[in-house]
């Protein structure tokens, strides 16, 4: 039973291969781009071989190589049943947001022929459709930018034994501006009392102390706030057991400016006596 890691990175174009990729490599993967399919027995094999230690790889495999498609299916179960550890993972983005990539960076599609971009980006959508469906796990890059997808990838592909642990992000967001899809709990706090509709809090956040004592100072905050912690603290062990590197929680409001950050804020100081590592983000505390 081979030990060998090996992540294959497909999806559309313009959707974040590269960039996702380049931080595997960072993380100290061996790293291969448009590898024919028919190359990876081969491939790992060799990799296997190596005298130099290789253990993870990442290979970006995609509708570019004309038999992908055909072969990967087959090629794969066959790796699989020899005892390759593999994982698909798949990057999508809405047509909208690739075609803006790629008048941002003034490439051309590769499927697109002397046809638009449009057209390449729905035919490979097409061709890739039933493959999307076998993945892993799916990563819609359409709200990231390049920083936060390097961020998902050190996330989820992160060695924890460098990180002393499991790491607990707490992540505030509005759902105005979608879910973050890369949540492993979501907590709605839009049943708390809004700040929002007081006019002399309405252009502050979450963390101006105004804000945060109209938001706890009442018996609704303090019950949930007791309640929720009891949950995360009963989940953060499962979770570590079950090999997480990385625990995710999100903490929505509408538009994430006020109670979000407020929560997250609070819930973040309180954990941080703990045993792992915390970090606060705030997705959405600037947008309007």
């Amino acid at each position: 039973m081979t030990k060998l890691k090996i992540v294959v990175i497909s999806g559309l174009s313009g959707s974040g291969k590269s960039t996702a990729v380049k931080a595997l490599e960072d993380l100290g993967y061996f790293c291969v781009d448009n590898l024919p399919v028919t190359l990876l027995p081969k491939f790992l094999e060799v990799c296997q071989l190596s005298s130099g230690g290789i253990s993870r790889v990442s290979l970006v495999m995609d509708a570019r190589e004309g038999d992908f498609l055909k072969e990967y299916s087959k090629t794969v179960k066959g790796l699989r049943e020899e005892g390759y550890n593999i994982e698909l993972l798949f990057f999508d983005a809405s047509d909208e947001v690739i075609l803006k990539r790629y008048s941002e960076t003034r490439r051309r599609h590769p499927l697109a022929g002397s046809e638009t971009a449009i057209d390449g980006i729905s035919r490979e959508r097409e061709e890739l459709s039933e493959l999307r469906l076998i993945a892993d796990r799916v990563v819609d890059t359409t709200a990231l930018n390049v920083h936060q997808l390097r961020e998902l990838v050190f996330q989820s592909y992160g060695d924890k034994s460098r990180e002393g642990g499991l790491v607990v992000n707490l992540l505030s967001f509005g759902f105005s501006h979608g879910l973050p899809f890369n949540s492993d709990i979501v907590m709605d706090v839009r049943f708390l009392k809004n700040p929002y509709f007081v006019a002399e809090m309405k252009g502050l956040t979450g963390e101006d102390p105004k804000v945060i004592g109209y938001i706890m100072d009442s018996e609704e905050s303090s019950l949930f706030m007791s309640k929720f912690l009891n949950l995360i603290k009963f989940l953060i062990p499962l979770y570590e057991k079950e090999g997480k590197a990385y625990l995710t929680i999100a903490v929505g409001c509408t538009g994430g400016r006020h109670r979000s950050v407020a929560i997250a804020n609070e819930t973040g100081k309180i954990l941080e006596g703990g045993k792992h590592k915390v970090k606060v983000l705030h997705r959405d505390i600037g947008k309007t």
